[in-house]
């Protein structure tokens, strides 16, 4: 199927339109929720702030919340891309595939039996849980004569994000304690997190994404298959291993900000391609500001669905998601 944007002028103006879209949804974001403000009350707060009630919430609140779900939403954009075009799995993503849930079941394990609550610490641990799930569903997925498949790196994900599922909420019976602490983490949300959260990150979703669009055009070869890729001299399993790493870079950043949110990276690649075709480092790109722009869509929408209560913004990409995935499995069975 040809792309929207055809030609390399029309890609850049997309681009242009998804940055004024990114825009407009930061000020929605800025303004609108359970306390009413307007643009010039956002202004206001930062070229003449006097404390008020309104003032607070738009920079000790809304901002960090912006912010967020700007870096992790271009972050799990991005991950899905690398991810789906390295397994060659139109339904991979980070949440599907276990990552998110490895990176929440260390999280967790931190919190309920050491103690930990340092957010440097927890960025590790997010790194490193991400990292051990990806391995292990990358084992059980090429188990078999016939190697690694598709079908096989899914059933492992599924298997590998129900075990953590069930070993966290066993360790929350045992430790009820820590079950508040907890739930904040796997609440999967933008809301209530500190800009603290994001700085102490922010420098290794920086480097992810110089890596990624690094790697792009390697990425591009080796979708050729991996025979062609060696044939034109690549060395393919280095390329491997540097986009498993930054993918573990993104996924674990991502839940040490908010905690495991799951379906923005299967969505967006698919909406990017259908936007600018099968170009990697467009599709990355693209699929960075469409993940960026879904979160923070959902977090906005997450605000009023239950008002004055607010529904988890995991909630609302999972809304999104499920359909889809459920159009893609379906579509792929159909041509299989």
């Amino acid at each position: 199927m040809k792309a929207l944007l055809s030609n390399t002028y029309l890609k850049i103006l997309g681009v242009g339109f998804f940055l004024l879209l990114l825009a407009y949804l930061s000020y929605a974001s800025l303004v609108f929720g359970i306390v009413e403000t307007s643009w010039h009350t956002a202004i206001d707060a930062f070229t003449q702030f006097n404390g008020t009630n309104e003032h607070i919430v738009i920079k000790e609140v809304r901002v960090p919340r912006v912010l967020n779900a700007l870096a992790v939403g271009m972050c799990l954009g991005i991950a899905g891309t690398l991810l789906q075009a390295l397994t060659r799995n139109p339904i991979a993503d980070v949440e599907l595939f276990g990552l998110n849930a490895g990176a929440a079941f260390f999280v967790v394990v931190a919190i309920t039996f050491f103690g930990i609550s340092s957010l440097t610490q927890f960025t590790w641990i997010a790194f490193l849980g991400s990292a051990v799930s990806g391995v292990v569903v990358y084992l059980l997925g090429s188990l078999g004569r016939d190697g690694m498949t598709p079908v096989k790196l899914t059933l492992a994900g599924a298997a590998i994000t129900a075990l953590a599922a069930s070993a966290r909420h066993g360790m929350m019976v045992l430790n009820e304690k820590s079950v508040d602490e907890v739930l904040f983490w796997l609440s999967g949300s933008v809301g209530g997190r500190k800009l603290e959260f994001l700085t102490a990150v922010f420098p290794y979703m920086i480097v992810a994404w110089i890596i990624a669009f690094l790697l792009a055009r390697p990425i591009q070869t080796l979708l050729m298959g991996d025979d062609v890729a060696k044939g034109l001299g690549q060395r393919t399993m280095m390329v491997k291993l540097a986009a498993g790493a930054t993918i573990v870079l993104l996924s674990g950043s991502s839940v040490a900000v908010a905690g495991p949110i799951g379906f923005v990276g299967l969505v967006t690649p698919h909406l990017a391609r259908f936007l600018v075709g099968i170009e990697t480092r467009w599709v990355m790109l693209y699929s960075g500001l469409l993940g960026a722009a879904l979160l923070l869509a959902a977090d906005i929408g997450a605000r009023f669905v239950a008002k004055p209560a607010e529904v988890p913004i995991g909630v609302m990409t999972a809304l999104i998601g499920i359909p889809f995935f459920i159009y893609v499995a379906r579509k792929g069975l159909d041509k299989g």
